[in-house]
């Protein structure tokens, strides 16, 4: 992609996924309003600028929505899956007070964030093996460059076992 327009390393993967808002899964529609001019705003137009692809590179099942010049005070509404409103005034905020209180009241924890990654890692383990459901391979059999299952490919003769206990049985007589 080529390096034009304003700031075009907003649009780099690097800078995506630097984001620091990973929402809680019951967060399902954010809403932004704010004035493309004046002094009250000027934090939420920066928010929108720097932060909003970030927060739409992390939380790809939420919709996001941009509404200007349509309210005299600049606000963020959140909308989550049980019916409930949360309302944020961003009035006279920096954009980097506005990314940490979001991250406060509804993003996930560090803790969080770092027991996911580790269960994600856990699971994406090529060694590991089980039920579909839960791991990438129920069997070793299903490993490139393993012996295949005999249930879906009939093994070759030498290696079954009929065949070399015959194989014995001929070299003894």
């Amino acid at each position: 992609m080529p390096m034009k327009g304003r700031f075009p390393i907003r649009r780099t993967l690097e800078y995506l996924q630097k984001g620091e808002i990973v929402f809680k899964s019951s967060v399902k529609i954010m809403t932004v309003n704010y004035n493309t001019h004046g002094e009250p705003s000027e934090g939420a137009r920066k928010f929108v600028f720097f932060k909003i692809p970030q927060v739409q590179y992390k939380n790809p099942w939420v919709q996001i929505m941009m509404f200007k010049n349509m309210t005299p005070s600049p606000f963020l509404r959140f909308y989550l899956d049980d019916g409930e409103q949360v309302l944020v005034d961003v009035e006279g905020k920096d954009y980097k007070e506005i990314t940490q209180h979001v991250k406060k009241i509804l993003g996930k924890s560090d803790k969080v964030l770092q027991a996911e990654a580790l269960a994600k890692m856990e699971a994406s383990n090529p060694a590991n093996f089980g039920p579909k459901k839960y791991f990438l391979r129920e069997c070793i059999s299903e490993v490139e460059g393993q012996v295949p299952h005999p249930g879906r490919v009939p093994l070759p003769k030498e290696m079954t076992g009929k065949y070399r206990t015959k194989l014995a049985a001929s070299s003894e007589d």
